[in-house]
Parts: C-alpha cells; sequence; structure tokens
C-alpha cells in the first residue's frame, strides 16, 4: 500500500499545513501531491484536471508560502474565467491565508464599482484574482502594475478559451517580467492552449490526473434518448424518481430557456430559480447561497453562469440542451461528484445528436449508460415510497400516539374496519398531493415508440400561447386566428382566474400563491395558461367545493384568485385611444379619379409615386404599360392586369 503525504511532508510551511488540516483537508489530493513540490521548488507547471479535484489548493496553498507579506506589491496574478470562479478562487485563498498576517487578497471582474477596485488597487494587494477583460482594462489604465510579480495562474484555461480571451490571456502573459513562475491548469487540452504553454511556459513539469475528468470517477453518467418537446416531461419525471437526489443543477443553451424551464419545474412544486448572465451579480449570489443553504433545491443555468459553482449538495446534473462539445459537458458534470463525493450526470439527448456521446466517452474514457425515462407508474410508485417514507418516520417518532382516543372514536362513528378507515385517511392526507400521477399510460409520449425518431417538433412552451409547440407566433394580436387551449390531463379539472400577464404575473407567481397559501404541492398543480387578462390552472379533481372557496380567496399581483369553471368576462382594459380607432381614408390613386372627356385614362400607378412625364405614345421604355407591344402586355382585346403594370420587361441584348 504506498504511502499518502502529509500537507507538511510535501514542503509547506507549517502554519498553511496546520491551516489546510483545519480546514479539513486530512491528505492531499493527487493533483495537490503531485502540483505543491513543482511550485515550491520554483518549477512551471502544466497541470489537466478537471475542477472539483483540488486545484484551486493545488495552486493556491504554495502561492502564499512564496507571497513576501511585508511588500504591498501585486506578487502573485490567478486569471479566471468568469468572475464567480474569481470570487470562489480569492474565498478560497482567504481562508488558506487566515494564519498568515498582512496579506491581502482582491478580486477583479467586471460588474463591480471601478472606485472601489481602484482604491482597494492603490492599497496595494499581493495577491489579484480576476477575469481577462478586467486585468487588460486596469493594465492600460496603469492602475494595475506587475513589476513585482512571482507567480502567474491561469485557472481552466479551456473555458477561458472557449469564451474568447485566448488574445487577452496572450497580451497579459507578454506583459508580465520573464522571470516570473506560471501555472497553467485545464480540464482539457486543446491545441490552442497547448501553444499558450509551449510560448509562455519554461520547461513545464506536466501534471496529467484522470483522463480529462478525474471527478468523473465518482459520476454515474447516464443519457436518457428523448425529443425535445418532451424534454420538460423528462425532467419532471427524473427529479421525482431519482433517488438520494439533494440539489440539482440542470443546464440549458440559452438565457430564455433557463427561465423557461425554471418556471415549468416551479409548476410542477420545485424550489428552483434560474441563473443567467443578464442577473445582476448580488442576485446571482443570492440564488447560489440559497441552493447551498437549501432554500433552493434546483438551479437551471447556462454554461457561463454555472461557472464557478462549489456547492456541496449538488448531487445531480441534468443536461436539459446537449453541450456543444465533448469539452463543455466535461465542465457541466463537474459540478458534482466533487472531491471523492457521489454524483449523477443525466444527459437528454435527441436521438438525431448521438454523435457526441461518442465524443464524450473518447474524451473522458468512459461509458455513458443508456436510461429510459420513467413512466407513470415509476413516478406513482416513487410518491407512494416518499408517502410510505413519511408514515414510517411519525410512526417511529411516537407521535402518532397522541391520537389513538380519535382513532377508536372514527372506528365506532364510521362502523368501519381499520383497513378502510386507513385508506380514508391516506386519501384525505394526499388530497393536495395526489398520489396518482396524471397522464394515461397507454398512451404516453415519452414510452411509446412511435415518438423515439421524431425530431421536428419543438418543446411545449410554459404558458397558453406556446404550449402546442412550433415557433413562438410573432404577428400582432389581431392577426392571430384563436385555437382551442388544450384540454387538462385526467383526473384534473381547469378552473380559471381573472388576473394575466397584462398584471405582471407569470406562472411562478401562480404556483407560489397556491402552494404557499393556498397549502397545495407541485404534484397537485397542473398545466399553467397565461393570457393577457386571464389565466387558467389545471387542479385535482378531488379537491372539494371547501378548498376551491379557500383558493379563491387568495390574493395574486393584488387581486382575488376567484376560481371559476368558466373563462371570467374581463372588462375591456384598453386604454380610450385604443378602444375606438378611426378608419383611415386612404388618398386615392390616379386610377381612383374619373378621366376627363378627351383625355385617355391615366397609368396604374399611385398619385405619390411620381415617375416623370410620359411620352405622348404613352409608352415607357423598359415598362410594360397597358399598350406595351411585342407580346410584353396583355395585347389587342386582353383585360389589363395590375402584374403587366408592375412587371420590368429586362431585356438581354444579343451577343
Amino acid at each position: 500500500m504506498s504511502h499518502s503525504p502529509s500537507f507538511s511532508e510535501l514542503g509547506l510551511s507549517e502554519p498553511l499545513a496546520l491551516t489546510a488540516e483545519r480546514l479539513g483537508f486530512t491528505q492531499p489530493t493527487p493533483v495537490q501531491a503531485a502540483c505543491i513540490p513543482a511550485l515550491l521548488g520554483g518549477r512551471d507547471v502544466l497541470g489537466e484536471a478537471q475542477t472539483g479535484t483540488g486545484k484551486t489548493g493545488a495552486f493556491g496553498l504554495p502561492l502564499l508560502d512564496r507571497i513576501d507579506a511585508g511588500n504591498r506589491a501585486v506578487q502573485a496574478l490567478v486569471l479566471a474565467p468568469t468572475r464567480e470562479l474569481a470570487n470562489q478562487v480569492a474565498a478560497a485563498l482567504a481562508s488558506f491565508a487566515e494564519a498568515m498576517r498582512g496579506i491581502d487578497i482582491l478580486p477583479v471582474y467586471g460588474g463591480q464599482p471601478m472606485g472601489v477596485q481602484l482604491r482597494r488597487l492603490h492599497a496595494g494587494p499581493q495577491i489579484v484574482v480576476g477575469t481577462p477583460g478586467r486585468i487588460v482594462d486596469h493594465m492600460k489604465r496603469g492602475t494595475l502594475k506587475l513589476d513585482a510579480l512571482r507567480l502567474v495562474v491561469l485557472d481552466e484555461a479551456d473555458e477561458m478559451l472557449r469564451m474568447g480571451f485566448i488574445d487577452d490571456i496572450e497580451w497579459i502573459l507578454e506583459q508580465t517580467p520573464k522571470e516570473r513562475q506560471t501555472a497553467l491548469f485545464s480540464a482539457t487540452m486543446p491545441a490552442p492552449i497547448r501553444r499558450i504553454a509551449h510560448r509562455h511556459l519554461r520547461d513545464p513539469e506536466e501534471i496529467r490526473i484522470g483522463a480529462g475528468n478525474e471527478a468523473g470517477t465518482d459520476i454515474d453518467q447516464v443519457y436518457c434518448l428523448v425529443d425535445q418537446r418532451h424534454k420538460l416531461e423528462a425532467l419532471g419525471r427524473m427529479l421525482e424518481v431519482e433517488t438520494d437526489r439533494d440539489a440539482a443543477l440542470v443546464f440549458a443553451r440559452t438565457k430564455a430557456a433557463t427561465l423557461e424551464i425554471a418556471d415549468a419545474l416551479a409548476s410542477m412544486g420545485h424550489a428552483v430559480s434560474a441563473l443567467n448572465g443578464d442577473m445582476e451579480q448580488k442576485e446571482r449570489e443570492r440564488v447560489v447561497a440559497e441552493l447551498r443553504n437549501g432554500r433552493l433545491d434546483v438551479i437551471v443555468a447556462t454554461d457561463v453562469a454555472a461557472r464557478g459553482i462549489d456547492v456541496p449538495r449538488i448531487s445531480h446534473v441534468f443536461n436539459f440542451d446537449a453541450p456543444g462539445d465533448a469539452e463543455a459537458y466535461v465542465h457541466r458534470i463537474g459540478r458534482t461528484g466533487r472531491a471523492g463525493r457521489k454524483g449523477r450526470a443525466i444527459l437528454f439527448l435527441e436521438p438525431r445528436k448521438r454523435r457526441i456521446l461518442h465524443e464524450i466517452e473518447r474524451l473522458t474514457r468512459k461509458p455513458v449508460r443508456a436510461l429510459p425515462v420513467p413512466d407513470l407508474k415509476a413516478v406513482t410508485a416513487s410518491r407512494e415510497a416518499r408517502f410510505a417514507g413519511k408514515v414510517e418516520a411519525m410512526l417511529a417518532s411516537g407521535h402518532s400516539g397522541q391520537h389513538n382516543e380519535l382513532v377508536d372514536a372514527l372506528l365506532a362513528r364510521c362502523n368501519a374496519s381499520e383497513r378502510d378507515l386507513a385508506s380514508a385517511l391516506v386519501a384525505l392526507a394526499t388530497e393536495m398531493t395526489p398520489l396518482l400521477a396524471p397522464g394515461n399510460a397507454a398512451a404516453d409520449p415519452l414510452t411509446h415508440t412511435s415518438h423515439a425518431r421524431d425530431t421536428t417538433r419543438k418543446p411545449p412552451r410554459t404558458t397558453e400561447g406556446r404550449e402546442r409547440g412550433g415557433r413562438e407566433d410573432t404577428r400582432p394580436a389581431a392577426a392571430r386566428v384563436p385555437r382551442a387551449p388544450r384540454g387538462p390531463d385526467g383526473e384534473m379539472v381547469r378552473y380559471y382566474m381573472p388576473v394575466g400577464r397584462q398584471d405582471g404575473i407569470g406562472a411562478r407567481e401562480i404556483v407560489g400563491a397556491l402552494t404557499h397559501e393556498g397549502g397545495l404541492s407541485g404534484g397537485d398543480i397542473g398545466r399553467i395558461g397565461l393570457m393577457d387578462h386571464h389565466s387558467h390552472v389545471d387542479l385535482p379533481a378531488a379537491l372539494n367545493e371547501a378548498a376551491i372557496r379557500r383558493l379563491a380567496r387568495i390574493h395574486v399581483a393584488q387581486r382575488k384568485l376567484e376560481l371559476t369553471l368558466e373563462t371570467p368576462e374581463i372588462a375591456d382594459r384598453r386604454p380610450e385611444t385604443e378602444k375606438t380607432v378611426p378608419r383611415v381614408r386612404m388618398a386615392p390613386t390616379q386610377d381612383d379619379r374619373p378621366a376627363r372627356p378627351g383625355k385617355p385614362a391615366r397609368f396604374g400607378k399611385p398619385a405619390h409615386a411620381k415617375g416623370g412625364k410620359a411620352p405622348q405614345d404613352r409608352k415607357r421604355h423598359g415598362f410594360g404599360g397597358p399598350t406595351a407591344s411585342r407580346g410584353r402586355g396583355p395585347g389587342p382585346g386582353k383585360p389589363f392586369s395590375a402584374r403587366d403594370a408592375g412587371t420590368l420587361a429586362i431585356r438581354r441584348k444579343p451577343v
């Protein structure tokens, strides 16, 4: 059995070694055991290791060991692809430096107030962690001087390449002292990254941990073949049936998709939020913090927004949209299975995109197993198992015994068997959260083979105007032909509400009101449709009149829901200027005007289209007028048409 060295045996100073152990690092990870001695010895390092293998400690601990706390100049520069990762690295370095006095670490990235950064830079931090764009900005302003620089670290270099920072990185490295030490870390090693390494690293020690994804050894990777239009339903089922699921990260391709998916999951009762580049930095930090502390269970994010997320709770990564390449997939699944923890990565794959599977398996050198989408029976079984677990926990707690007298009274009063009474109590307990998954198992599109090859339709939308799939209708509302909305699923009833998009509400607001104030769970809420001035929601048919009356008193957008079974009569809310549109009289064309006696009819051109004075024979060269000859006009006795008047007669000259 090989000996695993301690941090002190790797050459770190005693304060840093003790700090690492106090932070819970009992022994170095493979990448730390390989990198720390090399960096302490002054060697350049070219490391190929995935996020989650301990890279920050691998370069951060030796970096701190080489800092002169008495020198208030920038001695180390760490480049990261995103502000989230820059913040994460800066926080990790700060925790490592707890026992060291006088070390100042400054994160620098876009979106921060420039004045704050200028004051902090003027104070003289020894370590700067930033994104390439903002670092270049400060260097060109002269507010970031690197004359005393000892070490440069490029973290997740392949991601910076993918984000278009390669030119900035080259420029930064060219401005740094030649005698500096350089460490480059990348989950994959594409050719442009190797070219940077050959140009700017001096005889580097190459360290490769795993086949592009060491963290992948603790990640179970599977894929589900599913059409684009059925992905939302597939995701909802997977979130219900996946055992040992804690927090989940769902990857979508676009910012708009993160919002749509988050809305759909919220309507299913999940504690979910979108995370994309349109959000303010403070809002993004709040979302990640709520995922970390358990207030959120699901985040739907784009690739860029998810960079730097390090939340131990993330047990599952769902690739709702397939990544653009295998390298992006490696970065995505690195959000789970980190530092020895188990994780699961699920890829929703359209049949026509199977090619990427071979690229992923070739890069990671690990198989990606096929997994069928759960059917309705599996969803029902999962709900029943969760309910049974709650019952077992209640029995184990001993609190159920306080209701023995009531149970005896109910048995005597109802003249029922214990089994019948238990069944009635289960029905009451699950009235708001039905155990039976809605839908028809015989016509389940996710398990029917005829749907496996159909990839022509688009995914269902979360609002009434989009839920039928296909392209979004961009025509004006008055020009659209109304289509009948889809009816509710089995065991569900459709209720209407006099609030809509014009009141500033979305699916999340409706779901939040029904769950937080109405006591429903996500499983009780079916399809939601949003119109301009009213909405509808599908609720279980088992709800009694008292429950509906209680729900109808809930307020959304300062208005009662007032649930009804028919479309509510909505007063015309248009401004007065829009209610009565005056009819505009079009200016007549010259053809509309009566011809004067003795004058032939004018050309069929609008009055405003001046074309110059016509010849006396009423012909225009190159234009097929009413009396045009050579077979271009209608000819004698033929009626003249607008097509003849508007067709240019372009003739090719003989060669």
